[in-house]
């Protein structure tokens, strides 16, 4: 006679459960790296801004990692993408404001993935502590079963 395979069942359940929730941390944390990048380069972009002078020679990307060197004719019309695959042309001072807010933005949603990890891990805490559970529970019961078949004999 076979006790605790439900408990058995319920276990295998459990850690099924606790490696998804282990699998969305991970690529939550990914999120948050690829949004720190974007971080990082809205600063970049910040800073040449600051730097830059009509007439500066700069690498302008092509594309497929190739670059091509170029004159700024008048740092004060710079395109800045606006999102949605929509771009405006803007004055320095406005294209930096433009880039602070994307700034704000991505640091609001690198909170907000901050904050989905906390509920994740405190969910995957709350199913550990229920798998503990659990295996003391089929312990006990194992140790009951062999008690019982000890006194039987």
């Amino acid at each position: 006679m076979s006790l605790g395979g439900g408990g058995q069942q319920q276990l295998q359940q459990l850690s099924q459960e606790i490696q998804a929730l282990e699998e969305e941390k991970e690529e939550l944390k990914g999120d948050i790296e690829a949004l720190q990048a974007e971080k990082a380069e809205i600063e970049e972009a910040k800073e040449a801004l600051d730097v830059l002078e009509t007439g500066s020679t700069v690498q302008v990307p092509l594309g497929g990692d190739a670059y091509v060197r170029a004159e700024i004719e008048d740092i004060d019309e710079v395109v800045v993408s606006l999102g949605g695959g929509y771009a405006a042309e803007q004055t320095s001072d406005d294209a930096v404001d433009v880039l602070e807010e994307k700034k704000g933005a991505v640091d609001e949603r690198i909170e907000d993935v901050r904050e989905e990890i906390s509920t994740v891990e405190e969910e995957q805490s709350s199913l550990e502590q229920q798998a503990q559970q659990a295996q003391q529970q089929m312990m006990q019961q194992q140790m009951q079963a062999q008690e019982q078949q000890q006194n039987g004999e």
